[in-house]
């Protein structure tokens, strides 16, 4: 599973920021900031994350849940790959 997390965050640390609703804006940035944050601290730490971290991806890929439906292709091909490393990131942790 950290194989599959590394190739994605690579994927999404080369890929070029989108257009996005000015609406949501800021806080699409702020989960792509806390997710990103979430995935490196996963990385540094040997492919673990504590229980508070897990609680915070669970609520960042509520809200991006929430807001992709107001994206157009590009943007919601971003912010998709970030649910998609949320997703993984909370199966990979234990729960509790």
């Amino acid at each position: 599973m950290t194989e599959e997390i590394l190739t994605l965050w690579r994927m999404h640390q080369q890929a070029e920021l989108p257009a996005v609703p000015r609406d949501c804006m800021g806080e699409l940035w702020v989960l792509d900031e806390v997710i990103g944050g979430c995935v490196v601290f996963y990385l540094d730490a040997g492919g673990t994350l504590d229980p508070p971290r897990v609680a915070i991806l669970e609520d960042c890929r509520a809200d991006l849940n929430r807001l992709m439906p107001a994206l157009e292709e590009a943007a919601a091909s971003y912010f998709g790959r970030l649910g998609a490393l949320a997703e993984l990131l909370i199966e990979a942790s234990p729960k509790g």
